[in-house]
């Protein structure tokens, strides 16, 4: 059980180290991930080396995030875990002077590899999102907007007038594409 303990409290270490990110600590960031580890949001769909690289680029824009990251909901099997973390993406362009919120979950496959927890891929889900306003209210292009799923709209508009397109679509909340990932998570976990 003291074990079970330990990797628990390292693992939600590991979630709560996305602040990384958020202060530019790009080595720092590469250290939360395996080798050939994968990361899947809104604008990227790659190795998570190629997105620490991305999240630089980012950095070094008029595009700022912040993360704001709950307690963890960790499921085991041996040195493999799935975990599922709260999350809220605060994103403000400063030339734009707009900015967004987005309410999502992190959905990780997390392993044990010569005795330190880090993630080998990360997926999120996102629940709904909306516009900040900074200094004034913007037109926003309201078909641009619904051009993408009403869960992660302002955000991923956000994104796309800061220079970072979409990749593809993402999974929402209860959505088909949601259970598939869970169904192929819960599958990698149990083949430990």
């Amino acid at each position: 059980m003291g074990t079970r303990l330990e990797d628990r409290a390292a693992i939600a270490d590991l979630m709560t180290a996305w602040i990384h990110r958020d202060l530019s600590e790009w080595d720092r960031l590469r250290d939360l991930f395996h080798p050939g580890a994968t990361v899947e949001i809104t604008w990227f769909d790659g190795l998570a080396t190629d997105f620490v690289d991305g999240s630089a680029r980012m950095g070094a824009s008029a595009l700022r995030t912040k993360h704001v990251i709950a307690g963890p909901s960790i499921t085991f099997n041996g040195d493999r875990a799935l975990v599922e973390t709260n999350a809220m993406v605060l994103a403000e362009n400063t030339d734009l002077e707009l900015g967004a919120t987005a309410h999502n979950r992190f959905w990780d496959q997390v392993e044990k590899r010569d005795g330190e927890w880090r993630i080998a891929k990360r997926q999120s889900f996102y629940d709904m999102s909306y516009f900040n306003f900074l200094t004034k209210v913007h037109e926003i292009d309201e078909k641009a907007v619904r051009g993408f799923p009403r869960e992660y709209a302002a955000l991923a508009y956000l994104l796309v007038k800061s220079g970072f397109p979409i990749v593809r679509e993402f999974p929402t909340r209860g959505s088909a594409l949601e259970a598939d990932i869970k169904a192929a998570g819960h599958a990698w976990l149990d083949a430990s």
